[in-house]
């Protein structure tokens, strides 16, 4: 398998709890110093990369080293970054950026790493998408609009790859006690706090891979994280859109 951000915070996490059940595991992230120790942490079966997502050549390169001429059994993209704040108050490059990574670099991998998905066995990828593709998030304008387009991705890829035997699945935390959300003051956060850690998405990943193929065809692809995020979606789904806009309307209210 390979994990896209595994130098830390839910990425590492994932890493982890593969490491653990015996996976051999392409640990990459941007900051090769935090994914080298990680592998010197775990042992022979993690791998240490660098990788910037949004680089083409890079996939090729971790993948053609990592796969060889064999296939792949499970890409993660877990790699985000987010710079909260009113729209206009944060500098478009960094809304540029988060687009750059969290859809950018979801589509590169996934377009990279097919022609070994194809040759794995009971192939699977597992995008991380996130609460805030439910309804646009005041104060995570760039980022919400950056998961909306991951919830897409998926569901389209879902749908492509089940010929080729790819099952496609997104996970959907809500806020998660990473260096993300550290000191992230926005109104959101500060009404419903945060209640998961790095570990909560971890075992879902874990549940979702191991989920048995038998359901695919009757149930969602996308798996949320935690009581929250599961009312949410829920809500969502049976609640008209001027509702939805009330609801996160007063969440985000400061």
């Amino acid at each position: 398998m390979l994990v896209t951000g595994a130098g830390a915070g839910i990425g590492r996490s994932i890493t982890r709890r593969f490491d653990t059940a015996g996976w051999r595991v392409a640990a990459c992230d941007i900051d090769l110093a935090a994914v080298e120790a990680l592998a010197s942490e775990l042992g022979a079966n993690v791998v240490a990369y660098e990788l910037d997502v949004v680089d083409p050549a890079g996939w090729q390169r971790v993948l053609g080293d990592f796969c060889g001429d064999g296939g792949l059994d499970l890409l993660v993209n877990n790699a985000g970054i987010v710079s909260p704040g009113y729209f206009v108050d944060v500098p478009l490059g960094a809304h540029l950026a988060a687009v750059d990574v969290n859809l950018k670099g979801v589509m590169t991998g996934c377009h990279t790493a097919y022609p070994y998905l194809r040759r794995g066995n009971s192939p699977q990828v597992v995008n991380l998408a996130s609460a805030s593709a439910l309804y646009g998030q005041a104060e995570l304008a760039g980022y919400s609009a950056t998961k909306f387009g991951v919830r897409g991705l998926s569901e389209a890829l879902d749908l492509e790859w089940s010929r080729d035997g790819i099952r496609v699945q997104a996970i959907w935390p809500l806020f998660v006690a990473t260096a993300m959300t550290e000191n992230m003051d926005i109104g959101t956060v500060n009404r419903m706090g945060v209640r998961l850690g790095p570990d909560d998405v971890a075992a879902a990943v874990w549940k979702a891979v191991n989920r048995p193929r038998m359901f695919d065809a009757v149930r969602s692809i996308h798996r949320p994280v935690g009581g929250n995020t599961t009312v949410s979606m829920l809500a969502t789904a049976v609640s008209p859109s001027w509702i939805q806009r009330h609801i996160n309307g007063y969440l985000a209210r400061r």
